[in-house]
């Protein structure tokens, strides 16, 4: 398999005050992760999480997991912590269960360290937890974020801010999973990191936690593939129904299958059109609806959205 993924949740704490929603977020994810929305498998899974002393969990053990996981040579590593986060002068820390000051957490600094280093084709680093986005800001090198290429990370909130559990969940991973399960994928029903984090940014209002979003890549990969809002078929129409991405496709009443007029093959082609006009990508020229356009022999357009997925079916890239 090539995506591997550590996910940890800890809400016991022998120091701190004990959370209710981490364990639940870490499953969520986990959940979520593990297979495509068609059902087909997708990360490999290695889920820890503590709730009470039988199961705490120790920051070497942690550790010792994060580090394991970047030594991976898969394509893709994905690593998601939910629990107490701490920062102070030396740095951000993730606490582990049996932590009882800060900075005997594990070090962000570390787990940057290992990332940057590992051999994975793509790391990203996901962080449900206070402070979370110092992570990627070393203080000894004038806050120069400091990723090495191929690394992602997606913090809750800022280095000054508090993350927030609301009904037993993470306020930033309930808008996480809802991103997975669909609603940051694009029209081939791809879900990347940076339509994850466009979905939960445009969900949090200004007076809320703000995610953070650090990344140095070439491209963004597919964290999960979901059903598409059109099939891939019909899509790769686009370019032979539109001759040029700024043409208008003349209509008439032959498109319109309720029309004493129509034409099989014109009512095929006004089909796959409505479907574009119903995920934005083609809008009727002078006219409310599409039928309208149709009966008034009119005609339509690609929109903004429209142009720019012609102008990736043109050059191959979907």
């Amino acid at each position: 398999m090539a995506k591997k993924a550590l996910i940890v949740g800890i809400d016991y704490y022998q120091k701190y005050k004990n959370l209710s929603g981490a364990v639940n977020d870490a499953e969520a994810v986990a959940s979520t992760l593990k297979r495509n929305g068609d059902r087909t498998k997708n990360f490999g899974i290695k889920l820890l999480t503590s709730s009470s002393e039988d199961d705490k969990l120790s920051s070497n053990t942690l550790r010792k997991h994060i580090k394991e996981l970047f030594e991976s040579k898969k394509e893709t590593v994905l690593f998601y912590f939910a629990g107490h986060g701490h920062v102070e002068n030396s740095g951000g820390f993730i606490l582990a269960s049996n932590n009882q000051k800060g900075h005997e957490g594990v070090s962000l600094n570390d787990v940057l360290i290992f990332a940057n280093q590992s051999k994975a084709t793509n790391k990203i680093i996901i962080l449900d937890c206070c402070h979370s986005g110092i992570t990627g800001s070393l203080r000894d090198f004038d806050d120069k974020a400091l990723l090495a290429e191929g690394m992602t990370i997606l913090t809750a909130s800022s280095e000054e801010q508090y993350a927030t559990e609301i009904d037993g969940s993470g306020v930033f991973t309930t808008l996480l999973v809802d991103a997975l399960n669909g609603g940051a994928a694009n029209l081939v029903g791809q879900i990347t990191p940076g339509s994850v984090y466009a979905h939960i940014d445009q969900s949090l209002g200004e007076w809320d936690q703000r995610p953070i979003f650090k990344t140095n890549v070439q491209y963004f990969i597919s964290l999960k593939n979901v059903k598409p809002t059109i099939s891939l078929k019909n899509l790769k129409r686009i370019v032979k129904l539109f001759k040029t991405k700024t043409a208008e496709f003349q209509l008439d009443p032959s498109y319109e299958h309720t029309s004493k007029s129509m034409i099989p093959k014109h009512s095929k082609k006004f089909h796959v059109l409505q479907r574009y006009n119903r995920v934005n990508l083609v809008v009727p020229v002078n006219a409310i609806h599409m039928y309208d356009a149709a009966m008034e022999s009119k005609s339509c357009k690609l929109t903004a959205l429209g142009q720019h997925y012609w102008n990736l079916v043109n050059k191959g890239s979907i």
